[in-house]
């Protein structure tokens, strides 16, 4: 298991798919490197806990849990909900998504000091949506950070999922997921205020790639 090869910092990675290799990615030229704001400031708010609990939404990336380990030294739970979507999608179960998302993780509540979402809600329906926003305000510790990914204009056509492969703290290296993907949705402000009620927003940037970066903070 990955879990049982993987330490760093003194501080074991746990990620919750056994079996899952953490092999460095190949790199291509013609994966596009893409400029972040959200991303330094969300590193700060976790070297500053002792030992820090980070879960992160993506899938399995090799360069990105040796940047974890050597950066924060953090526990990491790699919790892949982009292949829960991805699943449910080819099997045409979507309406099942909600009640998977409710129970999935088996964290305590205000138990873990940082969550990477990516772009994640971008493809979830309402229903998703909400049951996975709420399990992330239930498992985020008061002063802890969320960083996630919000596209500025819907998307009709079907859009390919992204891996963010990190570069370093500033950039990100987006790379082809061979997941199916879907339909981008697009959410107002005031919608994503809502949807984490009880959490503050620290931090929004506009990129020049028309998306939203947004840094929430626990109370």
């Amino acid at each position: 298991m990955l879990s049982d090869i993987l330490k760093w910092g003194g501080k074991r990675l746990e990620p919750t798919q056994a079996g899952v290799r953490a092999s460095v990615p190949a790199v291509t030229g013609e994966e596009p490197v893409v400029g972040t704001k959200a991303f330094p400031k969300f590193l700060s708010a976790l070297a500053s806990k002792p030992s820090p609990v980070l879960l992160d939404f993506g899938p399995v990336i090799g360069t990105n849990v040796e940047f974890y380990g050597e950066r924060l030294g953090c526990k990491l739970f790699i919790e892949d909900v982009v292949s829960d979507l991805d699943r449910h999608t080819r099997a045409g179960t979507l309406d099942a998504l909600p009640g998977v998302l409710e129970t999935r993780f088996r964290h305590a509540d205000a138990s873990v000091d940082g969550i990477l979402c990516w772009d994640l809600f971008d493809f979830l329906d309402k229903a998703s949506t909400q049951a996975l926003a709420k399990q992330v305000i239930r498992m985020l510790r008061p002063g802890g950070a969320v960083m996630a990914l919000f596209c500025t204009a819907a998307k009709s056509d079907h859009v390919p999922f992204t891996k963010y492969e990190i570069v370093d703290d500033a950039n990100f290296r987006h790379r082809a997921h061979p997941g199916v993907g879907g339909v981008k949705k697009a959410l107002q402000n005031r919608d994503i205020i809502r949807m984490f009620e009880g959490l503050v927003v620290a931090d929004s940037f506009l990129l020049k790639s028309n998306i939203r970066e947004m840094l929430l903070r626990g109370r």
